[in-house]
């Protein structure tokens, strides 16, 4: 049974990640049958980011009622009922509406999926995971390139991930059993407390500073990965064609990161492992910042960012559970998606403007910013967890 749960887990991560690249592969077909401009896209991706903010504020209260099973299969079936929308959408205001349920499903799946993993199952699977999340991300485009390619339109690709998402919530229904039986005696007993408040989460011990970490390393890998392309072209003179095929190694070095990572996880432990990625990222920014005759030392330097990226997100969502317990990882998570979420919408667009209005070559210097913030914030984070570690042991 547990081998079984844990398999349809690695299949929900992946669907997880089909949706998140649809927008970006089938826009530019998209914005010309619908007759609107390219910079209209910001708009759907805003509306989704808002609707994953509001649904991951709110997945402790309902994790709590409904349980993760059931959180996550009913979460899948709203985005799957949205990309059936988005499937037979012909104006842009219809794709506004569907994009509401399409970001409240994947705020809320993606929190409840995360705090049930973190439970429940070592590190090496939440990298594992993580790292399904970014084929599933790597499949959709090829899925929408297919049916372009042939002439059957973005509509049909959009039907066929909402095909895949149903049988996917079909699953998760069959499923809910399983769910059940995996709950820990201990957790189940710390989950009948209310859930915590707002105000209440921002007053644990450490919030702050992991908030500020979550909402830099999303910066870093959206901004990162937005903006690589234009980069390497405008500062280091390299190809339109080369800079493409690196910018998505970036991505590809998230993802292999995540599988190398898979093995030394429960090694290194979460703290490590979060330590190693900022290093390593922060490394791979000051190869960026060689010369422009260094071309090679830059791109190399993406994909280093990349395999420095792939261990934090995943060891930080492992590591909740023991940094504010479990009676309280729900919550906390759900937040921390929330500046995750408000880190990925809103950084890349300020570096656009401070692109245009300054230099594009700000680039290295932005994500080491944003590296260096991090790097303090989770220091100054287990700072606080090492001191409540010896209050509690000196009250024993």
């Amino acid at each position: 049974m547990y081998s079984l749960l844990l398999a349809i887990i690695y299949i929900a991560f992946i669907s997880l990640g089909l949706p998140d690249s649809l927008i970006g592969s089938a826009w530019p077909i998209m914005h010309a049958d619908l007759h609107v401009p390219v910079s209209y896209a910001g708009m759907i991706t805003m509306t989704i980011a808002a609707g994953t903010i509001v649904s991951s504020l709110f997945s402790d209260k309902l994790t709590r009622k409904l349980g993760a099973g059931m959180v996550t299969a009913l979460s899948v079936l709203t985005t799957a009922i949205a990309l059936f929308g988005f499937s037979i959408s012909h104006s842009f205001l219809a794709l506004i509406l569907w994009a509401i349920p399409y970001g409240l499903g994947a705020g809320a799946v993606d929190a409840a999926l995360n705090n049930y993993v973190a439970l429940h199952y070592a590190s090496r699977h939440m990298n594992w995971l993580h790292c399904f999340w970014g084929v599933g991300a790597a499949l959709s485009p090829y899925i929408m390139s297919y049916y372009l390619t042939n002439g059957q339109g973005w509509n049909t690709g959009y039907q066929t991930i909402g095909l895949l998402q149903i049988g996917l919530t079909v699953i998760l229904f069959i499923s809910l059993p399983l769910w059940k039986q995996k709950k820990l005696p201990e957790i189940h007993k710390k989950m009948e407390t209310k859930a915590l408040s707002f105000k209440e989460i921002l007053q644990l011990k450490g919030i702050p500073a992991i908030l500020i970490a979550f909402f830099c390393y999303s910066a870093i890998e959206q901004t990162a990965g937005l903006w690589a392309s234009s980069f390497l072209v405008q500062s280091k003179n390299i190809t339109p064609e080369v800079a493409a095929s690196f910018a998505s190694f970036f991505f590809l070095g998230i993802t292999f990161g995540r599988f190398v990572c898979g093995f030394i996880a429960d090694y290194f432990g979460d703290k490590q492992l979060i330590r190693l990625g900022s290093a390593i990222a922060f490394i791979g920014v000051l190869f960026l910042l060689f010369p422009t005759n260094a071309s090679n030392l830059a791109l190399a330097g993406l994909v280093i960012i990349g395999v420095g990226c792939a261990p934090i997100y995943p060891a930080i969502i492992h590591s909740t559970p023991a940094n504010f317990g479990k009676e309280h990882s729900q919550a906390v998570i759900g937040i921390q998606m929330a500046a995750a979420y408000i880190g990925t919408t809103f950084m890349p667009p300020l570096f656009g403007f401070i692109a245009t209005k300054i230099s594009i070559g700000l680039y290295p210097i932005f994500l080491a910013l944003f590296i260096v913030i991090m790097i303090v914030s989770t220091e100054r984070l287990n700072s606080i967890i090492q001191k409540k570690e010896i209050q509690t042991e000196g009250k024993l």
